[in-house]
């Protein structure tokens, strides 16, 4: 990948997972803070403000091409497979599960696009 050119439908399904990985998470942590107790601990907080930097990142290099995209890819998909699992125990909560399902689907399309196996 160099900078510039265009954006394949691979880019751009990895870029708008991403996109939705990052908002999701962002909305995720706004909802812990509301609930408070358990939902605040770090083993949650964590994996989702690790989700929205890394995910935003990696949409935003993958958009400009720049040569280390396939590397944040591969990085991104660890991170929101991190972020997934920490969602799950949660999974009674429609808004944890939700980020759960919507991380893992940014894993899959970044580890396709880095072409790393889970």
């Amino acid at each position: 990948m160099n900078y510039g050119g265009k954006i394949s439908g691979e880019m751009q399904k990895s870029i708008d997972a991403c996109i939705e990985s990052y908002s999701c998470c962002e909305q995720a942590i706004a909802h812990c803070l509301k609930q408070g107790g358990q939902y605040v601990d770090m083993m949650m907080m964590g994996p989702l403000m690790d989700c929205v930097d890394v995910a935003r990142a990696c949409a935003d290099m993958i958009m400009r091409q720049s040569p280390q995209a396939l590397e944040m890819s591969a990085t991104c998909a660890r991170v929101a497979d991190m972020c997934a699992e920490a969602c799950t125990t949660m999974n009674s909560d429609p808004v944890m599960k939700r980020c759960a399902g919507i991380c893992r689907t940014c894993a899959e399309a970044c580890r396709s696009l880095a072409g790393v196996r889970a």
